[in-house]
């Protein structure tokens, strides 16, 4: 997936690292924002979910979890973050730091964003809206957590935002789901297919990005190493919106008017999907 530095940054230099989780905080910190400026409010419903917005809003009584991937404190608390988790197919660290472009614009700062325009459009659609971390200044949530919140949620449908860190002659984004784990996540495997598929093809007609040139398949991939994946119960994918090390991509993902394209189209595949 795409390239990470590590937790030690914050003493000097940036590590490229494969990979990019989902996570669970090292601090009980993963909650809801009431609105993208507003409150928080609880991210895990007790409870069964009770329905939610209009009679004729086409995403009404839906509950999307919506996971921006990385958090801005992360660079500051290596111990936290480094901290192993199990993920069933092996341990990976609690979270990372996540990529950036070569201008140094950080992939947290860019799913926090796009994130908090994608929020507003799905809740007029009538859909309640769960983030997995409260702001852009906290460490995690790890990984473990990350996935319990969709799963606590009962959501319908569990979207990771992140920007790929990949080799910079690589360009365009790619929808991430997840592989068979046995005994584990068989239940979600042809749903979260489903969501995938809306996903790709409503972000690519909406942004006009290609699929990624430098892994997948026509804008697919499967993976069974992410724990955000693997341990949720809901139907998950991660889209990786763009390679952040390619000079194109990274253009478009700085670009605020952009990301808000990016944010209607993703909440299109959602819509897709949902209804």
């Amino acid at each position: 997936m795409h390239a990470y530095r590590t937790g030690f940054v914050a003493l000097a230099t940036l590590a490229a690292l494969a990979a990019c989780g989902g996570a669970a905080p090292s601090a009980p910190e993963a909650v809801l924002p009431a609105s993208p400026s507003g409150s928080p409010e609880p991210a895990s419903p007790s409870g069964s979910p009770e329905p939610t917005g209009q009679p004729g809003q086409v995403l009404a009584g839906k509950i999307v979890v919506i996971d921006p991937g990385h958090n801005g404190g992360n660079a500051a608390h290596p111990k936290e973050i480094n901290r192993q988790v199990d993920i069933i197919t092996g341990k990976k660290a609690c979270n990372t730091t996540g990529t950036e472009t070569d201008a140094g614009y950080p992939e947290h700062a860019f799913t926090w964003d796009v994130a908090r325009r994608l929020k507003p459009i799905l809740e007029k659609m009538g859909a309640k809206v769960v983030f997995t971390r409260s702001d852009d200044k906290g460490v995690g949530p790890c990984v473990t957590e990350r996935a319990a919140i969709g799963n606590e949620a009962r959501a319908d449908a569990v979207l990771s935002i992140h920007g790929d860190g990949a080799a910079p002659s690589g360009h365009g984004f790619h929808v991430i789901m997840p592989g068979p784990v046995e005994g584990q996540n068989d239940a979600i495997i042809k749903p979260s297919r489903r969501l995938g598929v809306a996903v790709r093809n409503a972000y690519h007609a909406g942004t006009g990005l290609p699929y990624a040139t430098y892994t997948g398949t026509d804008g697919l991939q499967t993976r069974t190493d992410l724990g955000g994946l693997n341990l949720s119960t809901r139907p998950a994918v991660f889209v990786e919106c763009g390679n952040m090390r390619n000079r194109g991509d990274a253009a478009k993902m700085s670009d605020p008017t952009f990301r808000e394209r990016m944010a209607r189209a993703l909440a299109g595949g959602l819509r897709k999907y949902l209804s």
